[in-house]
């Protein structure tokens, strides 16, 4: 029993790795959500349109989208710390310049050097915190390090309204700095150097389809919003060549020789497989219920932008009261916990689709707690299982594919239920419409039942391999 507990346990040396990781990712983790909700104000004082102004959060997507795909090669090419390092460098360097901008045209330019640094963080933080801890420790590990990217999008229109209510917009950008600041004084001194695979071919291909079809889909969706729908030029033409690209990347990929930028052979491993349809999914009821549920508080029950903020705050506390079960990922593995969390996140929405003006606050917040529950408990499992029977050098390709899933999964929902809401209200009362809607998100997660039922049972190595090694080198720089 004593070797077991030995080989599950997450030792001191990646809790530390962990926690250094964790510091830097909360800038951009809360930075998307905190930027959103100062999308008014920031066209009022910058004196430009909606239009104009939503490229702050466009500008940033579509940075984010391109530089994913590359993460992984630099990640091999220059070894992990010195990429952290960077892209902490760039989105505190983005951060310091949007709060600085004199117009609306340098907002957006800084925001998309924010963007780079940004997209880099996530992916870079996946693999290293994987191939340090090993896959037999995932899940434990997955449980320590989710709670940020989950609770984000809870806290942060919270903090944006309150920012923006009693300070400066400026404040919005600048509140990234000391986060920023303390986590490279953490890397700089505690972040062990990973070993760089020195010069290897460069997909030089592979970027230049993949990287402009990510930009152009991630736009295309963003347009939906703007224009209520889908058949306009700005939104049909952009999805049509991103697709177009997308599939010679595709063809590019695997029928090349070389080095993919992004190795789409891991779709025939079936536990990444399984794992990246239910992210995807999960992305599309995730992020489009972020757009539903301030709107909801908003036109439906009259609430400010800050008390809409602060009524979802009982979703925050459900993923905090799911984390304990997740140390039973390990043990029981991906398939139970997270059909379990499915189950809890559609049981936690039911309320909102049949809730009218009148329907009490307590019942909507034990209903968010539920949800948030739910929604926890399958964002762990999935990433674990993700990792779960890949090679050691497919991890880089892997946290670049899952963060791309989920950036163009959660677009594309919140495209969809921007349309259906619009056309709702427009025949319907604002109560009955959003009902609807709410009902179409429950769609959306059961949909996501299917390729959860395809996600492996009891944590196991890859057939034939051992375990991931730590790797955790002892020289203190890169």
């Amino acid at each position: 029993m004593t070797g077991h507990n030995e080989t599950e346990r997450l030792d001191k040396s990646v809790l530390k790795l962990a926690g250094i990781l964790l510091v830097g990712a909360m800038a951009p983790l809360f930075d998307t959500t905190i930027v959103n909700v100062a999308i008014h104000r920031l066209g009022t004082d910058l004196h430009t349109s909606v239009a104009t102004i939503q490229w702050v959060v466009t500008g940033y997507l579509l940075a984010l989208a391109m530089v994913v795909p590359v993460t992984g090669w630099l990640l091999g090419r220059f070894g992990g710390r010195r990429m952290w390092l960077l892209a902490l460098t760039l989105f505190l360097t983005g951060s310091v310049l949007s709060g600085l901008s004199w117009s609306v045209t340098s907002l957006i330019v800084f925001r998309v050097l924010q963007g780079l640094g940004g997209g880099m963080m996530l992916p870079i933080l996946q693999t290293l915190l994987v191939q340090a801890a090993g896959r037999r420790r995932l899940g434990r590990l997955m449980a320590v390090v989710s709670l940020p990217a989950i609770l984000g999008p809870i806290l942060g229109p919270v903090l944006g309204g309150l920012l923006i209510s009693h300070v400066s917009w400026r404040w919005i950008f600048f509140v990234n700095v000391p986060i920023c600041v303390a986590a490279l004084v953490l890397a700089w001194r505690g972040l062990p150097a990973t070993p760089a695979r020195g010069r290897q071919p460069f997909d030089a291909w592979g970027l230049v389809l993949l990287s402009p079809a990510l930009a152009a889909i991630i736009y295309g969706l963003s347009q939906v919003g703007v224009h209520g729908g889908f058949a306009y030029g700005t939104v049909d033409g952009p999805l049509v060549a991103g697709l177009v690209l997308l599939a010679a990347f595709a063809w590019h990929a695997l029928r090349g020789r070389a080095e993919p930028i992004v190795d789409l052979r891991l779709f025939r491993v079936r536990s990444f497989s399984a794992s990246a349809a239910v992210l995807f999914l999960s992305g599309l009821s995730l992020y489009g219920a972020m757009l539903l549920l301030p709107l909801y508080y908003q036109q439906v029950r009259g609430q400010t932008a800050l008390a809409a903020g602060l009524l979802l705050a009982p979703q925050g506390l459900g993923t905090l009261l799911s984390r304990p079960l997740l140390v039973f990922v390990d043990r029981i593995g991906a398939r139970p916990i997270a059909l379990a969390g499915l189950a809890f996140a559609t049981l936690g929405t039911v309320p909102f689709a049949l809730a009218g003006p009148d329907t009490s606050e307590v019942l909507l917040a034990v209903s968010l707690v539920v949800r948030g529950a739910g929604l926890g408990a399958v964002t762990v499992p999935v990433m674990a299982a993700a990792y779960q029977e890949l090679r050691p050098e497919q991890v880089p390709h892997a946290s670049g594919a899952t963060r791309i899933l989920q950036q163009v999964g959660g677009s594309f929902g919140t495209a969809v239920l921007a349309v259906i809401l619009q056309r709702e209200i427009t025949s319907h009362a604002a109560a009955t419409a959003y009902d609807h809607v709410f009902w179409w998100s429950l769609g959306f997660t059961a949909l996501a039942l299917v390729p959860a039922l395809l996600l492996p049972g009891r944590m196991r190595a890859a057939r034939g391999e051992v375990p991931v090694p730590d790797q955790r080198p002892t020289s203190p720089v890169s």
